[in-house]
C-alpha cells in the first residue's frame, strides 16, 4: 500500500482552511495538515521526519506573511525544494513576480473555485497524469482571469 501525499495549507483565516481541506478531503486522496501562520508553516515542517508533497500557503498574513514563509522555505536545505502554490485574495502582478522568483509552482486565486483548487493540487501531486482535458480547464480558467 503506497503513502498518501500530504498537503499542507497555511493561512490566517480558519473559514479559508476548513473550505480549502474539506474540497480537497473530498476530491483528492491525501492526508491535510493545517497551518494558521508562517511562523506554525516552518515549525511544522521542521518538525516533520519527511516532508510534504506540497504546501499551500495564503500570501496575505500577519507576521510572517506568505513570501516572507517563502524565502525562509527556499533558504532551508531540507526544505528548500518543496512544492508551494500560493493561495491569494489579489493577483497583482508585483506579487506574482516575486513570488516566481522564489520559484512557486501555481497560484490558485481566492475564493476559490473548487475546480480550479482541485485541478491545480492534482497538477502539481501528480505531474505524470497528462490529461488533456484538465489542461483545457486551465486554459479556459486562466482566459477567465481565474
Amino acid at each position: 500500500m503506497s503513502k498518501l501525499p500530504v498537503i499542507l495549507i497555511v493561512d490566517d483565516d480558519e473559514m479559508n482552511i476548513v473550505m480549502a481541506k474539506s474540497i480537497l478531503e473530498m476530491k483528492v486522496r491525501a492526508e491535510i495538515l493545517t497551518a494558521s501562520s508562517g511562523t506554525a508553516c516552518l515549525n511544522l515542517l521542521r518538525g516533520r521526519q519527511s516532508p510534504v508533497d506540497l504546501i499551500l500557503l495564503d500570501i496575505a498574513m500577519p507576521g510572517m506573511d506568505g513570501l516572507q514563509t517563502l524565502a525562509a522555505i527556499r533558504q532551508d536545505p531540507v526544505l528548500k525544494d518543496s512544492k508551494v502554490i500560493f493561495l491569494t485574495a489579489a493577483a497583482d502582478k508585483d506579487t506574482i513576480i516575486k513570488a516566481s522568483q522564489l520559484k512557486i509552482a501555481d497560484y490558485v486565486k481566492k475564493p476559490f473555485v473548487p475546480e480550479d483548487l482541485v485541478a491545480r493540487v492534482e497538477k502539481h501531486l501528480f505531474p505524470a497524469i497528462d490529461d488533456p482535458e484538465v489542461n483545457d480547464i486551465f486554459k479556459a480558467l486562466d482566459n477567465l482571469g481565474l
